[in-house]
């Protein structure tokens, strides 16, 4: 393992990662590394740390390469405290500007750039916002555990929604609960599932719909990483989960504002069901090196 890490720092919407290339999967951080990188007070602080590795050195990249031979690259994602997650929304459109913007990959106007998750590959594409990532088949997983969080009165039923990753959604009266809402706190989950979840909490704009688009704000609480600027699979868990309550007639197209900013959320159905897919920017802030002794 080499003593220093050259890294970049990027961020979707201010959720924030650092990212390195380790293209034949040489460089073994252990959870403890993670953590004191993305320490935000000792270390280069982020939400969560993204390397760069080649399908074909990982082992999780083997079900990649499986599914789609084009996925050379793997995003292999660590939360803040070191622990693995299976995807990030905002972080696969970060992780697709790093490959393009150093050369490991291109992506031309109408092409589509696969990368390997642990929760499958991921197709990634330009748009206006930024990059669209298809997150692929949703679904519901059932029941409505009972969601407690500071400084909210009351527990709120939630929704549990998986996006290769798991989400729980709670629908909050108005702004100003969303915002009384202490999410320093992890939210309280009843009953808790085993490998935890990432709880969002919602309030739908007034109106709802606007020509054709629903409207929808949202913070989160994220598993392994505490409260985030955003969330891409949160945003899309939560578009999801307003259009289940807001019944037949809601859009498949919506506008979701997090603290960090806005995101797009399109679903559409595909020969193996119906695809969610998260669109918004992705910038690089800064490179830098980092001893790792």
């Amino acid at each position: 393992m080499p003593a220093d890490l050259h890294f970049t720092k990027g961020q979707g919407t201010g959720n924030d990662f650092v990212l390195f290339t380790d293209p034949e999967g040489e460089v073994d951080l252990d959870p403890s590394q993670v953590a004191a990188i993305c320490d935000r007070h000792f270390g280069v602080g982020a939400d969560g740390l993204l390397r760069a590795v080649r399908s074909a050195n990982i082992d999780a990249g083997a079900a990649s390469l499986a599914e789609d031979p084009a996925a050379e690259w793997f995003m292999d994602y660590r939360n803040a405290d070191g622990s693995i997650a299976e995807m990030c929304g905002n972080g696969i459109r970060v992780f697709a500007r790093y490959l393009l913007d150093n050369g490991l990959a291109t992506l031309e106007p109408g092409e589509t750039l696969a990368i390997g998750t642990r929760s499958g590959v991921r197709d990634v594409q330009r748009n206006t916002l930024g990059f669209q990532a298809d997150l692929g088949r949703w679904r519901l997983e059932g029941g409505e555990p009972l969601v407690r969080a500071k400084n909210l009165q009351v527990a709120r039923p939630g929704l549990g929604i998986n996006l290769g990753n798991p989400h729980v959604v709670v629908a909050l009266a108005d702004d100003a609960e969303l915002d009384e809402a202490d999410l320093s706190y992890i939210p309280h989950l009843e009953p808790s599932p085993v490998d935890g979840a990432n709880v969002e909490f919602v309030v739908p704009s007034d109106p709802l719909v606007r020509d054709g688009v629903g409207h929808i704000r949202m913070r989160v609480h994220e598993r392994g990483s505490g409260e985030t600027l955003s969330c891409g699979t949160g945003a899309a868990a939560a578009a999801l989960a307003t259009r289940h309550w807001a019944g037949a007639g809601a859009p498949n197209q919506w506008r979701v504002t997090v603290p960090g900013g806005v995101v797009g959320v399109r679903m559409f159905p595909t020969e193996d069901g119906e695809h969610v897919a998260l669109s918004g920017p992705a910038e690089l802030v800064y490179e830098g090196d980092l001893s790792l002794a």
